[in-house]
């Protein structure tokens, strides 16, 4: 099973009170940054790879696929795919006029989509694929995940 995830108030919140993950050592944020990863997404994403799934992010923004990659790896976690604006437009716009989803992750093979999202969430409902939501304060985020994901695969 592909899972991708978004990034901004999913993976990385910045928010107040969002329980983050311990940051990286000073050396390693000199060549990617320091950005906050929410607390439970690393042993999340470590929970679904040994599940077999395939692990992808799927972000609006812009930021370097490789960049992104070396990130997550310093956190233990390795990601096999980054679809990042620049990827999802390639694909999808193939004029200036089309106006595809912000996010259509059945295009790329991913069989859930993970975001913080209700639009992505509508979009899914309307393009046919599967996003399952949650809040930046949802303590019990990654819970929801796995079931999800057991969901599909038809597991209980």
């Amino acid at each position: 099973m592909r899972i991708s995830f978004d990034l901004d108030d999913t993976l990385i919140c910045y928010r107040e009170g969002v329980p983050r993950e311990p940051r990286l050592s000073w050396l390693r944020r000199l060549f990617v940054g320091d950005v906050p990863l929410r607390l439970g997404a690393r042993a999340l994403m470590q929970d679904l790879a040994d599940r077999g799934c395939e692990l992808w992010i799927y972000t609006t923004s812009n930021r370097d696929p490789k960049s992104l990659r070396r990130w997550f790896q310093y956190h233990g976690v390795l990601v096999a795919g980054v679809i990042n604006q620049e990827i999802h437009d390639r694909r999808l716009r193939r004029t200036p006029r089309d106006r595809p989803p912000s996010k259509n992750p059945r295009a790329f093979g991913i069989d859930l989509h993970v975001d913080d999202s209700d639009g992505v969430r509508i979009e899914g409902e309307e393009y046919g694929f599967s996003v399952v939501v949650v809040s930046p304060h949802d303590k019990d985020w990654a819970a929801k995940v796995l079931q999800a994901v057991a969901e599909r695969q038809g597991v209980d």
